[in-house]
């Protein structure tokens, strides 16, 4: 069976950490669906459009080139079950889905949008963060609301956008995005 993992993202903006995740996810999927989305629990400092356009720079620069990896904008939904059942008609439903997380979200996925229909649809795939302990008891709370989920093994490295945001850390930022962030005066 197909498996297919789903990686929605604020990418606000995408980081080295985020290439890191989506390099590990082309190895162990399938196919890779990746989309910018307005997240309804944060506020986002610069547009869809830009965010979308530094995940593609993010992507083009893995290497080797992965030819399992789609970026699309058609995908991009402030509700995950929306993106979700985008996925479906664009892959079907006889593959295997995988919402993917980090661990900074598992307290906050219970109280997303008809959290009940999403985990009918998709598997969670569970990124480790580091400062983000997965406690066992949120893991618990979860699957007695009917998610199924895994943990990736993965050691992301310890980078984020808000490094960024907040204190210009250039260093969590690969070198074509921070050339795109100059060039159109983001997050000035």
């Amino acid at each position: 069976m197909t498996k297919i993992a789903l990686f929605g993202t604020s990418a606000d903006p995408p980081t080295a950490g985020h290439q890191s995740i989506i390099r590990w996810l082309s190895d162990h999927f399938d196919y890779v669906g990746i989309w910018a989305s307005d997240n309804p629990y944060k506020e986002h400092q610069t547009s869809l459009e830009h965010r979308m356009a530094m995940l593609k720079l993010l992507i083009d620069n893995i290497d080797p080139p992965r030819h399992n990896i789609f970026l699309s904008k058609s995908l991009s939904h402030r509700r995950s079950l929306i993106s979700v059942r985008k996925a479906k008609d664009r892959w079907g439903n006889k593959s295997t889905y995988f919402l993917v997380i980090g661990s900074d979200l598992i307290k906050q996925i219970r109280q997303w949008y008809r959290i009940d229909e999403l985990l009918a649809e998709v598997s969670i795939l569970i990124i480790p963060r580091p400062g983000y302990a997965i406690n066992e008891s949120d893991l618990k709370a979860l699957k007695e609301i009917g998610g199924k989920c895994e943990i990736a093994e993965l050691n992301a490295p310890a980078v984020s956008s808000t490094a960024y945001r907040k204190h210009g850390n250039e260093n969590v930022l690969i070198k074509p995005i921070q050339d795109y962030i100059h060039q159109e005066k983001l997050y000035a």
